[in-house]
């Protein structure tokens, strides 16, 4: 299956469109609430790995295969970060309760 100008340059659209409206989303995010929501966002992108492993299921030659491997490799990394960062943030405030946590 091949991919016609008309597509990829869609694709590539909406690539770059995803990644400006991204960046303007997060910068407008005060200091103070950044880490919380980019924890819990890269937590949520375990269904990113899922459907990497959908499209790696039916990737055809080598170079497919292998991009889908990083896309799984990559998008796993992202949740287990996530899941680190919202550990590691929940382990500060515990010892804030005044004894109470």
């Amino acid at each position: 299956m091949e991919l016609t100008a008309f597509e990829l340059l869609s694709a590539l659209f909406i690539l770059v469109l995803a990644a400006f409206v991204g960046y303007e989303v997060v910068s407008k995010v005060p200091t103070m609430l950044h880490t919380p929501l980019m924890s819990g966002a890269n937590a949520v992108h375990g269904v990113i790995v899922v459907g990497a492993m959908l499209v790696a299921s039916t990737a055809h030659g080598p170079i497919a295969i292998v991009l889908a491997l990083v896309a799984v490799i990559l998008g796993t990394i992202n949740v287990v970060g996530g899941f680190v960062v919202t550990d590691r943030m929940l382990e500060m405030f515990k010892g804030r309760g005044g004894g109470r946590g």
